[in-house]
């Protein structure tokens, strides 16, 4: 073929209509035509070398095959491993990534959604809402969005995250199977879902075994970082001094319950046993390295962005909600409690 194929030559070789072609070949309606038929289009596509005028199906379709990414902070090590499983999704699917950092600014996450919308963003996925947030509107239509490693409390908009619940109880099974009675818990921001539900589950795991009696020994972070966790464990420690074992909201606040542990000239894990939750790649090389819980980064990216092309197409679908599973990850930060 000496010219540039096109939708036509598509939908010949594929043996359908030039309009379900187009219907399988563009990601947000490709749930309207039968998977095999999808597949027999998409398979054309790929061996005559068919490549799509986005241009041209943006003013027709009024989509642009570009979602927005929001994230809190992409110095947090937990962010570009999600980024990237979001991105490899979104390209397979014919989209593109459009990303934005907010700094954890409110305000900040309002004007990236405002211009991203102004450049006809199909969708967005977020990594920084807070639990009391609900479903997002423009001019009172649904904006089709997906939250990643976040989730809402009226559970209205459709996210994945980790099993954070499942994760905090394995957690505190090995402190307690390790001798210690007396957990503390440096727990994330509670307007945050994540720092919230693994506070919930702390209470949960803790109260089911009979640990901490007389009280709930936590505090809670203004962050997720290492600055925060290392304020709030000071204060931690201040108020409970007898804790033996801490369990931290994530890696980044365990790294900050080390430093405030040396600086009351307690060791890790001879005098108090530390545990964090995510397993970034750099915890394995502090000294102790850190005993964590490994989520599955990538795949929670990936999965964030299938069920963006899903809310595209059908923007009206019952929000769902993914839940990933995790593991204990066990190294040298926790020890039985000393004699």
């Amino acid at each position: 073929m000496d010219r540039a194929p096109t939708i036509k030559d598509v939908a010949e070789r594929a043996g359908v209509h030039a309009a379900t072609a187009s219907r399988a070949l563009n990601p947000a309606t490709r749930g309207m035509v039968n998977t095999r038929t999808a597949n027999r289009v998409l398979e054309a596509a790929r061996t005559l070398g068919y490549a799509p005028n986005s241009a041209a199906r943006s003013l027709r379709t009024r989509t642009s095959s570009v979602a927005g990414v929001i994230i809190p902070d992409l110095r947090n090590p937990v962010f570009p491993p999600i980024v990237r499983g979001i991105e490899d999704e979104l390209r397979e699917a014919g989209y593109m990534a459009l990303v934005g950092n907010t700094d954890g600014d409110p305000e900040r996450e309002r004007e990236l959604v405002t211009a991203m919308r102004g450049r006809q963003t199909d969708g967005f996925i977020l990594a920084t809402s807070r639990r009391g947030d609900s479903v997002r509107t423009e001019g009172g239509v649904p904006v089709p969005t997906v939250l990643v490693n976040r989730r809402t409390d009226a559970g209205d908009i459709p996210s994945v995250t980790a099993d954070n619940a499942a994760g905090v109880h394995v957690l505190v099974r090995h402190l307690a199977g390790l001798g210690h009675t007396r957990i503390g818990h440096v727990a994330g921001p509670r307007e945050l879902s994540t720092g919230w539900e693994r506070y919930r589950a702390f209470l949960d795991a803790t109260t089911s075994l009979g640990l901490n009696p007389g009280g709930e020994p936590v505090e809670f972070a203004e962050a997720f970082t290492e600055a925060a966790g290392h304020a709030a464990a000071a204060r931690l420690f201040a108020a409970h001094p007898d804790l033996t074992a801490v369990l931290a909201g994530n890696d980044l606040l365990a790294l900050g319950c080390y430093s405030a542990l040396a600086d009351l000239g307690r060791s890790v894990p001879s005098d108090v046993s530390v545990t964090g939750f995510n397993d970034m790649p750099f915890v394995d090389r502090q000294r102790p390295a850190l005993t964590t819980v490994r989520i599955p980064h990538y795949d929670i990216g990936r999965e964030a962005a299938r069920l963006l092309l899903e809310r595209i197409g059908s923007p009206a679908a019952p929000a769902k909600r993914v839940v990933l599973p995790v593991e204990l990850v066990s190294r040298d930060s926790t020890g039985p409690v000393a004699s």
